[in-house]
């Protein structure tokens, strides 16, 4: 008797399902993004064209899986690295200079935000300075650096970002 592929993708399930979560959960870490990719391992299977031509079917499961894992994987390092800049609780900490060890007087954490600060493009430098230094508004900056409002934003998001990393790093 010949398997459907929905019988086949069933009893694939029932079998490895766990370790398939297994295996996706050493790769994701996160238990709600291993369900919904499980599930989704299981879609793919059942969107095969011809399941009858894969020689090893639990090898096959696993390379979805696998590859599933890495799609998450560059999907995260690219949603990670976005930041909400309209985001009211991320404009209230833009506007206020961020605060680093107590233990450091105040010279030391000057000279060291300045070599942080060094290390970001130029023109996002420039935003900051205009912003904490100057004090100017968003659209002043833009008008002075020739971007729209929104790059101010994502300027000054970039640099708090930086900052709080490479400060963290150094105290």
């Amino acid at each position: 008797m010949v398997e459907t592929k929905k019988t086949l993708v069933e009893r694939l399930f029932a079998q490895h399902g766990g370790a398939v979560q297994a295996f996706l959960y050493r790769r994701v870490r996160k238990r709600p993004d291993v369900a919904e990719l499980a599930q989704e391992v299981y879609l793919r299977m059942l969107r095969v064209a011809d399941i009858g031509a894969i020689r090893d079917p639990e090898a096959y499961l696993f390379t979805v899986a696998g590859n599933l894992a890495k799609e998450h994987a560059r999907y995260e390092h690219r949603e990670g690295t976005r930041l909400p800049v309209d985001d009211p609780l991320l404009q209230e900490q833009l506007a206020e200079l961020p605060t680093f060890a107590e233990d450091l007087d105040t010279q030391q954490r000057i000279k060291r935000l300045r070599e942080v600060l060094q290390q970001l493009p130029p023109k996002c430098q420039a935003a900051v300075v205009l912003q904490y230094w100057n004090g100017l508004s968003y659209k002043e900056i833009a008008q002075r650096l020739g971007v729209s409002t929104n790059m101010v934003k994502k300027y000054l998001s970039q640099a708090l970002v930086h900052s709080r990393r490479r400060m963290a790093r150094l105290g």
